[in-house]
């Protein structure tokens, strides 16, 4: 039996969308959030779900980043929560608190669990996140404000038996 972690990788509308047509997010390696001995370092008080949440948190801030290159998608932030065998982890970055894994391949659909999305009545604030999200990143205080009020929204859980209803 092979180990399996949780990973969490940001995504966006356009790439379910692929992700349905091609059974795969991605064409090549893959960026994504899991819950790593550096995190657990880093938040050694925390019980398992409340890593899993930090890593999640991380991850709907990557699909902001990923919007920000996507002038053309729809601006809601994309989760996609997978397993895969923790032999396909790379990780990323030591530095304490990182969350940061790279997985060599693309996810394939039948790894997906369950796929999060910002409800539509929120796009408007996840635009403006998008759009300073990487200023935010770099210490701006009100861009990170924007960024944080967008954070406030709980993404939706969707099933993935639930892709076609979602695109």
């Amino acid at each position: 039996m092979t180990d399996l972690v949780r990973v969490y990788v940001p995504a966006t509308v356009p790439m379910l969308a692929d992700l349905r047509a091609k059974g795969r997010l991605g064409d090549e390696a893959t960026a994504a959030h899991a819950v790593t001995p550096a995190l657990r370092e880093w938040y050694a008080e925390g019980d398992e779900e409340e890593l899993e949440y930090v890593a999640f948190t991380r991850a709907a801030q990557g699909a902001l980043r990923l919007l920000r290159q996507d002038a053309e998608a729809p601006r809601r932030r994309v989760v996609v929560s997978a397993d895969v065998p923790a032999s396909a982890l790379v990780r990323e970055d030591v530095e304490l608190g990182s969350s940061t894994v790279r997985l060599p391949e693309p996810v394939q659909l039948s790894q997906v669990a369950s796929i999060h999305v910002d409800g539509t009545s929120v796009a408007e604030e996840i635009a403006a996140a998008a759009d300073v999200v990487e200023e935010a990143l770099a210490g701006d205080p009100d861009a990170q404000f924007t960024v944080d009020g967008a954070e406030d929204h709980e993404l939706e859980w969707y099933a993935v038996t639930e892709l076609d209803e979602l695109l």
